[in-house]
């Protein structure tokens, strides 16, 4: 089934002079299964195509489908209630809130959706152990360093029951072992029927992708497929 899909949509910010395409006529489906990278030069539309995606910005030509939903014939209130129960989304600039701990902030998705704080902290743990977090659950995220709250930003992206992944440059902030640990979990949710995408401009981690989808001024201008058999070298590491 198809996770995300995009039929020939455009996105203009402004009018006139100051009108600036984005994004142009653009076609992409994601599957459910399926991690598709997202590569192009800075002001090429990666960021632009991840927040329709999310359904936080509207297209301004074209239909966008998430889960099969047209997402321009939702409600503001069906629109969010996507959002928190279908969608994962690392935000570049993370969006913790500062008053909760890393526990807290990954739960809080989980008891918005009605899930009791026992077995939302449950998850919330389980999810940051294996962002090798588990030890500073407890801590906020001043407490915290860079690289360690973009992993935290992960976790509460990939805990629960996501249909959809969206990752806005999730390895950033972090060093080339903990950048693959991210792309590893990400690439893990796919595998257990997540559709994922991912803006990255690092080549060797968008090789975990099924696809790498290229933008130039807002159009796809190419896609290839992946050359490493991730999903063997998963299974060789144990990973699920």
């Amino acid at each position: 089934m198809t996770g995300v899909e995009f039929v020939g949509v455009s996105k203009t910010y402004g009018v006139d002079a100051n009108e600036v395409h984005a994004l142009r006529d653009v076609d992409l489906t994601v599957n459910e299964g399926e991690l598709v990278a997202i590569m192009g030069a800075s002001g090429s539309g990666k960021s632009t195509l991840l927040t329709i995606a999310g359904t936080l910005e509207h297209a301004s030509v074209g239909t966008v489908r998430v889960k099969g939903k047209d997402v321009s014939a939702l409600s503001k209130s069906e629109r969010a209630r996507l959002r928190r129960q279908s969608i994962g989304y690392v935000f570049q600039d993370l969006n913790l809130l500062a008053g909760l701990t890393a526990a807290e902030n990954v739960s809080l998705p989980l008891e918005l959706d009605g899930v009791g704080i026992r077995e939302a902290r449950r998850a919330a743990v389980e999810a940051l152990e294996r962002m090798g977090m588990g030890e500073r659950a407890d801590r906020f995220p001043d407490q915290l360093s860079g690289g360690e709250r973009q992993r935290v930003a992960v976790a509460r992206a990939v805990v629960g029951q996501r249909d959809v992944l969206l990752a806005d440059e999730p390895t950033g902030a972090l060093d080339s072992v903990n950048g693959e640990s991210v792309m590893r979990l990400l690439r893990a949710a796919c595998l257990d029927g997540v559709a994922g995408i991912v803006v990255t401009h690092d080549a060797q981690l968008a090789s975990w992708a099924d696809r790498v989808v290229f933008l130039r001024d807002g159009r796809v201008v190419d896609q290839t497929a992946r050359v490493p058999d991730i999903d063997t070298l998963l299974a060789d590491e144990g990973q699920p």
